[in-house]
């Protein structure tokens, strides 16, 4: 029972990330954002930071869960 509820959580940390990964808007200049030019002219938005922070705290829970999944830390045998 809890294998299967940890591993719904996981599914939908997964598709989560897909998701919020897309919804970024897109950050590079060519080859002047290698430098940090193109973020000198900008200001952070509370809706990227935001977002920003989904995207890590749901990175965070996925690959926590992979570990827990993967070392079959739960019951005691890799499902």
């Amino acid at each position: 029972m809890i294998v299967t509820v940890v591993k719904v959580v996981w599914a939908v940390a997964a598709i989560g990330v897909c998701i919020l990964v897309l919804l970024h808007s897109p950050k590079g200049d060519g080859l002047g954002a290698l430098g940090g030019q193109a973020q000198l002219f900008t200001s952070a938005k509370s809706a990227e930071d935001t977002l920003n922070r989904a995207t890590w705290l749901l990175t965070i829970v996925f690959m926590a869960l992979t570990v827990v999944l993967s070392g079959g830390w739960l019951m005691g045998t890799a499902q």
